[in-house]
């Protein structure tokens, strides 16, 4: 007898409910939209110290409302990308400096040697060491000045055996984990000790222990994915993405490194050493790095022998790769653009702290923590978070028994650990791009690990109130 009942629907994984980036960020851009409407208009006074704007506490006041139109909605768009124009760059002449590397075979043989060296059998090894070195580099050199590293991760990854996801994982994951709790992040801890009047990069004992810890983790979370799609390929999230031009094309025995090749390393080292200098010694930010990838880029193609019409080709069809990062970046900046234009920012972060009031003290620890989850979204600047909500919070947290120390940790926490989820920041949008991973795979790869991340960091900061942390 033929059976005629419907097939049941097949249940849908919670990743697999993730939209698109580009649908997710036109519905954040909706809601903000929405929201300006809803909620008052307000602004907190600022004072200018040190050159840089910072709240004055207790100087919140609701100002006329300026709801954002539908016109208005669509232009904060163009306006967002006038406003990233320079990440959106970086992003490009990142791109153009990996393509005429890439072409030259230089990153392909370099990689393949060296795993050729290692040896396959300890890939696992090699992915914790990477995690490492990345995280080290967010640590100690910032986040955006480590794009042009992102690249070299999604070829090694490739080269092991994983996949683009893994790739983003050991470099992307790491680098915003080892940025985000860094004890010497000048962005958000010495931005905070500036406003909390205490020692510059005080208290970093704990902080280091926190953000290795996270490291660990991360370095687990990598292992345990790249074991998992080695006996289940199916189960890759970078199943599909483009790997034209980063995945090798000849057996691990086959590697070698020529002189042209030893030659194009060699500028590309000597680059990130002037990126460095620049960076400590003259305060260098996006456009001095956009410059010196360029200039990789052209003395990579001389070494290497290519005629014009092979660099001018080669530039066009890495821009045409670079560029859906570059567009991401610019879309997510218009979610800013909108905040200011609805004058909401500070409603919000007024109204949060004052949430926090009459809170327990380890509640509130944990309370703060997550405003600070919450505004990161629409603060996505570290540094200009911390000028916006710390003039707040310190006052309030020491009402409510917390040190200034304290509320300087759950800030950071607050703000370091979303960052791995945080569609609105440009420089995680512009380092996935570098890695082609879209930002829904992204997600649907890191949010578990970002959960634990927060879990973690969170029991340091228990113990940082228990123990009385100043």
């Amino acid at each position: 007898m033929k059976n005629d009942s419907p097939t049941p629907p097949i249940k849908k994984k919670w990743y697999e409910r993730i939209p698109h980036a580009v649908t997710m960020l036109f519905g954040i851009i909706v809601l903000v939209t929405i929201m300006t409407y809803i909620l008052p208009a307000g602004s907190f006074e600022r004072e200018l110290i040190d050159g840089r704007n910072r709240v004055v506490p207790g100087s919140y006041k609701e100002i006329p409302s300026t709801p954002v139109g539908l016109l208005g909605m669509f232009m904060a768009i163009p306006l967002g990308f006038k406003a990233a124009v320079e990440i959106i760059f970086v992003v490009l002449a990142g791109g153009i400096m990996f393509g005429i590397m890439e072409k030259s075979e230089a990153v392909e043989n370099t990689v393949g040697s060296i795993v050729r060296k290692l040896g396959l059998e300890k890939k696992y090894l090699i992915v914790i060491i990477m995690t490492f070195i990345y995280g080290f580099l967010g640590v100690a050199v910032g986040y955006e000045n480590n794009i042009a590293m992102v690249p070299i991760a999604a070829v090694l990854s490739l080269a092991l055996g994983g996949d683009l996801v893994l790739a983003a994982g050991i470099s992307v994951g790491a680098m915003t984990i080892g940025f985000g709790l860094s004890p010497i992040n000048p962005y958000t801890v010495g931005t905070g000790h500036k406003i909390a009047e205490l020692p510059m990069f005080s208290g970093a004992i704990l902080r280091s222990i926190i953000c290795f810890s996270a490291l660990c983790l991360m370095a687990y979370y990598n292992v345990r994915y790249f074991k998992k799609i080695t006996a289940h390929p199916e189960k890759r999230l970078g199943k599909g993405l483009n790997e034209e031009g980063i995945s090798l094309t000849r057996p691990i025995s086959q590697y070698s490194m020529t002189t042209n090749n030893w030659l194009v390393v060699s500028i590309f080292v000597i680059g990130l050493g002037v990126i460095l200098y620049g960076v400590f010694v003259h305060h260098w930010y996006i456009n001095e790095l956009s410059a010196v990838f360029l200039m990789i880029a052209l003395g990579s193609a001389i070494v290497a022998r290519m005629n014009p019409n092979t660099i001018s080709e080669t530039v066009l069809k890495s821009i045409a790769v670079a560029a859906p990062g570059a567009f991401m970046v610019g879309y997510a900046t218009s979610i800013k653009v909108l905040m200011e234009m609805g004058n909401i920012s500070d409603t919000i972060s007024f109204n949060l702290s004052e949430l926090l009031q009459g809170l327990p003290l380890y509640a509130s620890a944990i309370s703060m923590s997550l405003s600070q989850c919450a505004i990161n979204f629409f603060i996505p600047s570290g540094s200009g978070q911390a000028l916006a909500t710390l003039p707040v919070m310190i006052p309030l947290g020491e009402v409510l028994g917390l040190t200034r120390q304290m509320t300087i940790l759950a800030f950071q926490i607050g703000d370091g650990v979303t960052n791995l989820v945080n569609p609105t920041l440009g420089g995680l949008i512009a380092m996935l791009s570098m890695c082609r991973v879209p930002l829904d795979r992204w997600l649907r790869f890191i949010i578990p690990m970002a959960g634990m991340v927060l879990l973690m960091a969170w029991c340091g900061l228990m113990i940082a109130v228990a123990t009385g942390y100043s």
